[in-house]
């Protein structure tokens, strides 16, 4: 496990729990690229002048300047904000508890942290953890990480607890702005179908299946530059255009059952289909003509 990352308590009522936080999460798969000069193609560096007689100022001689005026600074350190009178800063300070389901996750939350405690504070620790359990909730919390307080949520994760940031309310945006028709007419059966397609590809969720492809992809490019060949851009599948929604959604349910992808062409209208009959049946005399 790496080193922890926060030091501090979690806290309710009259009791402090003494706890470490750990990231839980981090990021393998993402591609990084380093700044080349034009010529020579080698990495470039990035120096830090100073406007005045634009001497270079090494990165360790930085300061932290908070802006109350134009060109007017508040110097601010690191033992400043350790300062700060904010009980979270060092404290998981939990506001209340609510139930499991009522907290809408996809829009709050962001970073995710395990913590541990410490030697004292296990067996109230896993009180804590035991008491969320039987009764099915989380914990609502403030806590100061960095440069800035965040809402959190504590909850049980498997063998430990988790603390996860939240977003405030006033960052989520709202739906308002979205184009979304309200009387959109959707018969019976194509819920009924809409319903079997989703029976047909539920499972249970096992997130090590799942793969990102995003890296292997770029390597593969990476070894053709590498290699003096051109890269060439693949040939995307070609999609059918689906106007007719029943049918697009009864071939995606028999797809499964024959083992093979959906292909549904667009639908013909019968006039459409009356005139192409048409057009045959009155090609084929001229074509005997010619023939005899």
């Amino acid at each position: 496990m790496a080193r922890s990352m926060w030091r501090g308590a979690i806290s309710f009522g009259m009791v402090a729990i003494p706890i470490r936080m750990y990231l839980a999460t981090e990021a393998h798969s993402a591609v990084s690229f380093r700044q080349l000069c034009p010529h020579c193609q080698l990495p470039i560096k990035q120096q830090r002048h100073c406007p005045t007689d634009d001497h270079v100022v090494a990165f360790n001689e930085v300061l932290k300047g908070y802006e109350v005026g134009k060109n007017q600074f508040v110097i601010i350190d690191e033992e400043d904000l350790d300062k700060l009178p904010l009980k979270t800063t060092k404290t998981i300070d939990i506001v209340e508890f609510v139930e499991r389901n009522e907290v809408p996750l996809g829009l709050y939350v962001k970073s995710a942290y395990y913590l541990e405690p410490e030697d004292v504070g296990v067996k109230p620790f896993f009180l804590l953890k035991r008491a969320l359990e039987d009764t099915n909730k989380v914990a609502v919390a403030k806590i100061a990480l960095r440069d800035r307080e965040h809402l959190s949520l504590i909850q049980v994760e498997g063998d430990t607890l988790l603390c996860n940031t939240l977003n405030w309310p006033d960052e989520i945006r709202s739906t308002q702005e979205l184009n979304l028709p309200q009387n959109v007419k959707i018969s019976d059966k194509e819920v009924a179908m809409a319903t079997s397609l989703i029976d047909n590809l539920t499972d249970s969720f096992k997130p090590e299946r799942y793969t990102d492809d995003y890296k292997a992809a770029f390597q593969q490019i990476v070894d053709q530059k590498m290699k003096g060949l051109q890269v060439v851009t693949p040939t995307p599948a070609e999609e059918p255009r689906v106007m007719d929604l029943m049918a697009a959604l009864k071939a995606s349910v028999e797809a499964p059952k024959q083992g093979k992808k959906p292909a549904v062409r667009p639908a013909a209208s019968k006039a459409a289909k009356v005139k192409v009959a048409a057009k045959t049946s009155a090609a084929r005399p001229a074509a005997r003509r010619r023939t005899a």
